[in-house]
């Protein structure tokens, strides 16, 4: 079992990675974004070096999320990697060249048809909450 640091850094990393194919960078002009080498981008992105807060900090102003985005899901991970490991697809559909292709159109939209983007996504699913 690996130790729970072990874990965040890989999450973190996996997060980092995302961000920046959505954004269509490459990891030298991340790593020149934030005054490092791109092979410590590779490394942050397979969690192999732990990211300090001040290094997090840059790489959240240069991929425009805030800090707080490379957290996200984390206490979900467990439960993800479990289904993975039961042959579920989990995080496979987000290596879909078309699921990159969607997201990126998505986040070039205004914030305003975005959200009425997804609103007709999850009306199209079926996915409505009762109030």
């Amino acid at each position: 079992m690996e130790p729970m640091g072990d874990n965040i850094d890989v999450h973190l990393g996996k997060r980092l990675r995302r961000r920046r194919r959505l954004l269509g960078l490459t990891q030298q002009q991340l790593a020149g974004a934030c005054g490092v080498r791109f092979q410590q981008i590779q490394k942050y992105e397979c969690g192999a070096n732990r990211i300090s807060a001040a290094r997090l900090w840059q790489l959240s102003e240069a991929l425009e999320v805030p800090v707080g985005y490379f957290y996200d899901g984390l206490t979900d991970a467990a439960q993800r990697e479990h289904c993975a490991n039961e042959g579920e697809a989990g995080g496979e559909m987000f290596a879909q060249k078309e699921t990159l292709d969607l997201i990126r159109a998505y986040y070039q939209l205004g914030e305003r048809p975005r959200r009425r983007l997804l609103d007709l996504a999850k009306s199209l699913n079926g996915d409505h909450e009762i109030a």
